[in-house]
Parts: structure tokens; sequence; C-alpha cells
């Protein structure tokens, strides 16, 4: 049995564990509880451990690290798509036609 398979398979429970929570987030449609930095910062790791694994020559790693770091812009874009829904929705218990929300 090759040691690749236990790199190969903590990165399949951590690409799931990561995809999910990006998952929910776009079926949520809210922001509610995530930071506005948490996929930033995601991304910006991402893009060094990625860099590092290519240098490297870790291939288990260098794919992870660069799924992760699709998952982390992904992230981000979710997370602006619903802050601009939730910028639009009007606000709970308001007139019809009253204004939306104010940031």
């Amino acid at each position: 049995m090759s040691v690749d398979i236990i790199g190969w398979s903590a990165a399949a429970v951590l690409l799931c564990t990561i995809g999910q929570q990006v998952w929910q987030q776009w079926r949520s449609g809210s922001t509610a509880g995530v930071s506005p930095w948490l996929f930033v910062g995601q991304t910006l790791a991402s893009v060094g451990f990625t860099t590092y694994s290519a240098l490297t020559h870790s291939v288990v790693f260098t794919v992870v690290n660069a799924a992760l770091l699709c998952s982390g812009i992904a992230g981000q874009l979710i997370y602006r798509r619903n802050k601009r829904r939730e910028a639009r929705a009007p606000v709970k218990g308001a007139p019809r036609g009253a204004p939306a929300r104010q940031s």
C-alpha cells in the first residue's frame, strides 16, 4: 500500500468538509455567521500552499491545495452574491415598497 493513500484520503475528507460549507452557503443565500475575511484568507493561504506544494513536487498537496483555492474563490463569489441579495431584500416587517436594507 502506498503512503499516498493516506494523503489522498485526508485530502478527500478536507475537500468534502470545505465543499459542504460552500454548498450550505450557496443554498442558504445568507452570510449569517460567515466572516467576510474567511474566504479571502483561505484563498491567499491556498495560493501560498499550492505554490509551495508545486515547488516541492508534492502531487497530492498540489492537487488538494489547487482544489481548496477553487473552493475559496467560489466561497468568496457566493458570499458577495449573498451580500448583494441581502442588501436588496426588503426589511422584514416593513410595508411593501419600503426601501431595502441599508448596510
